[in-house]
Formats: C-alpha cells, sequence, structure tokens
C-alpha cells in the first residue's frame, strides 16, 4: 500500500492539482491517502528546524509528499525531515529547486532541464473523459478580467452568438466565474431565451463544471481561464478559444499560444474561417503521465 500525504493550503486550484495527482497515482496501484492541513504563519519553520512534524502523528509514514502552494513548501520539508518519504512539489516551487525529489512543473514556466524536473502542458487535474459525452452536448465556460487578460463583454457575446447561430442542433450549458463581471453575467443570462442553459457560478455546486466538461463534446472557454482550457482537453473535449483583449505577452498567453500552434485548441478566429472546431490527435492525460513516471523512478 502506498502511503500518500497530501499537504494543502485549501485553496481549491492547488487542492485539485493535488487530486488529479492522487487520483492518478491510485488508478496504478494501491493507495492511502491522507489530507494535512498546512500549518499557519512561521510553524513550519519551526517543524522543519526541529525534525518534527505534528500533523503527521498518527499516520503511517509516507511514501510521498505531495505539496501545490507556497504555504505548503516548508510543511512538506517538516514531513520528510521527521517522517522520511519523497517530496513532490507541484508548480515552481519559492525554494530551491533541489530541495526537493522531484518538481513538477509547467511548460510555461520554463523550467531548466534536471533529472529532478517533469515539466508539463499546464497544470495537473482532475478531469478525465466520460462514458456518458453526448456528441450533441457543448458547453462554454466565462471567465473574467485577469492580471493577463482585459475584458470585452459586447465582443465576447458576438462570438457566443455566431457558434449559437452555426449550431443549431447542439444543446449548449454556459457558466461563469467568479470573476464574471455583473453586467457580461446580465447579459449572459439573457441566452437562455435562445435555449441555453446559463448557470451562473454561484448557482453551480462543487465539480458541477469538470462533470459538463467531461460530458460535453465541445467546449468554448474564455483564454484567461487557463486551468480550464486544460481541463477541458484533458477531458477530451474539442476545445475552442473564445477571444479576449490580452495585456501584452506573458507565460501565460505563451502557453495558450504553444497549445494552438500544436493544435490542442481552436481559436474563434480560425473556427470563424473554416466552421470547424479540431479535435486533437492526442488527449492530454498529464497527471497519468507523471504518476507513471514517479512509480517507475521509486517502485516501491
Amino acid at each position: 500500500m502506498t502511503s500518500l500525504w497530501l499537504i494543502t493550503d485549501n485553496k481549491p486550484g492547488h487542492r485539485s492539482q493535488l487530486q488529479g495527482l492522487a487520483q492518478a497515482l491510485a488508478s496504478r496501484t494501491a493507495v492511502e491517502a491522507h489530507w494535512i492541513d498546512a500549518p499557519a504563519g512561521h510553524s513550519a519553520l519551526w517543524q522543519w528546524l526541529g525534525g518534527h512534524f505534528p500533523a503527521g502523528a498518527g499516520l503511517p509514514d509516507p511514501d510521498f509528499i505531495l505539496v501545490a502552494g507556497h504555504r505548503t513548501h516548508l510543511a512538506g520539508l517538516a514531513a520528510r525531515r521527521a517522517r522520511g518519504g519523497k517530496l513532490i512539489a507541484l508548480m515552481r516551487p519559492s525554494l530551491p529547486l533541489g530541495w526537493f525529489d522531484l518538481c513538477v512543473i509547467p511548460q510555461h514556466d520554463h523550467p531548466p532541464e534536471r533529472a529532478n524536473i517533469i515539466a508539463t502542458r499546464g497544470v495537473l487535474n482532475t478531469a478525465h473523459p466520460s462514458r456518458e459525452r453526448e456528441v450533441d452536448k457543448g458547453l462554454f465556460l466565462i471567465g473574467g478580467p485577469s492580471k493577463h487578460h482585459g475584458w470585452n463583454s459586447a465582443g465576447l457575446l458576438a462570438q457566443i452568438d455566431a457558434i449559437l447561430a452555426a449550431t443549431p442542433g447542439m444543446r449548449w450549458t454556459l457558466t461563469t466565474s467568479r470573476r464574471t463581471p455583473a453586467d457580461t453575467e446580465s447579459a449572459l443570462l439573457a441566452l437562455r431565451e435562445r435555449g441555453v442553459d446559463v448557470r451562473p457560478v454561484r448557482d453551480t455546486p462543487s465539480g458541477w463544471a469538470m462533470e459538463q466538461v467531461a460530458r460535453s463534446a465541445q467546449a468554448w472557454v474564455t483564454e484567461d481561464s487557463v486551468s480550464m482550457v486544460y481541463e477541458s482537453l484533458t477531458a477530451g473535449a474539442a476545445t475552442g478559444l473564445l477571444s479576449v483583449p490580452r495585456q501584452g505577452e506573458t507565460r501565460i498567453t505563451a502557453g495558450v499560444a504553444q497549445l494552438q500552434r500544436e493544435g490542442f485548441v481552436t481559436p474563434f478566429a480560425d473556427w470563424e474561417r473554416k466552421a470547424r472546431l479540431l479535435v486533437p490527435q492526442t488527449r492530454l492525460c498529464e497527471a497519468d503521465r507523471v504518476a507513471g513516471l514517479m512509480l517507475s523512478r521509486w517502485p516501491g
């Protein structure tokens, strides 16, 4: 039985990454997973220096300690010093890379080539294809302005209108995010009159959007919602990008541009010219790939 300690700061995105890798490991070997809240403040530093980790008391010694988020890194080091195991950091850590047994870092962060680094397309997630995928089901995933992207409600609505007009046989669902501006959401709610099942994020339970992606043949994602782009690709949906203004070229926009060049996603402008949403030749399954590499490196 492989013992996993998953040290979390309980941020949803970080927790999703940990859960995605844990699920991928569990699909390959028997796993006993233990979730541990990262100690607050400077507690982790003193625990690391003192060689003890009270949060793990009563748990079996870990084979792997998984951490995601800067607040979890010192806690992971403390746990390893106190109880052993291999320490795996998801995303680029704030501490020296050599302090970790393995670092799983997205390509857009330009990780160096080292023996203890695995570069991935995007961050890991819990998405996977569903046997209940419906060929006539489509999904719109709407984000909002961010430090990498601006916003244009009128331009977004025009793109959605064009897609709806071109796909009369599709059943469309639309959901928003916590970043979606109120005026945009109000305009999107009016799409219910055209048969779109509009579900504001506040009206959806945890995990609902992921279930919808897994069951949808097509997913259109505003390009600011980078995590949802990778989740859609991991779920195996044909994925289109709804254009929103960019705030210059950043590592995030460069990562999405790389997906375009490799044929994983279809920008709206390309779809508009060709009237075709491409299905990638290969599905992203980065959590599965990382799990396989971990177990081959440390077979137990």
